[in-house]
């Protein structure tokens, strides 16, 4: 029997073109988008990273605010549209709430800018999916809401942000 995953999507608006918004959103300073709230720790610092972060196959350790860590690895790439990357080997409470995490990206012409949808699919531990869909859910979702708008302060505040670059 397989378990069902639960995702959790957001969603964000840019004035930059798809293009300029993916460049930089995959290789941004994740301890500079990713700061502590509610429940969850920032990311601290990411070490260990195998290559470019625009290649499937490269891996990283992502490090949090708390001590704890996640295991991460690109799975595609394709340039100026969309990524996906996995995280496993949790050492906080996720590792007793779920066996993995699909994360995925894209990156979608809205008028002169840029639609940005960013997923977080969780696959929980038998007995756990509850959980995860429950409680934890909406507060992720805020999490994860608040970093991507800093990652849209980030693309639209770098030099080549305006329209149609």
């Amino acid at each position: 029997m397989t378990r069902k995953s639960v995702p959790i999507t957001v969603f964000a608006r840019t004035t930059s073109s798809p293009a300029h918004t993916h460049r930089v959103i995959v290789p941004i300073d994740l301890a500079q988008v990713f700061k502590p709230w509610g429940p969850f720790p920032g990311v601290a610092e990411v070490r260990d990273q195998t290559g470019a972060w625009d290649r499937p196959g490269t891996s990283r350790q992502a490090w949090f605010t708390d001590g704890s860590k996640a295991d991460e690895r690109l799975t595609e790439a394709v340039d100026g549209h969309g990524f996906a990357y996995e995280l496993s080997g949790f050492t906080n409470v996720l590792a007793k709430l779920v066996a993995g995490v699909r994360g995925e990206w894209s990156f979608l012409p809205d008028g002169t800018g840029t639609s940005i949808r960013w997923t977080y699919d969780f696959q929980p531990l038998p007995g756990r999916r509850w959980i995860i869909a429950g409680p934890f859910k909406p507060l992720w979702a805020r999490y994860m809401r608040a970093a991507l708008a800093r990652m849209v302060t980030v693309v639209q505040g770098t030099p080549g942000a305006i329209m149609g670059e």
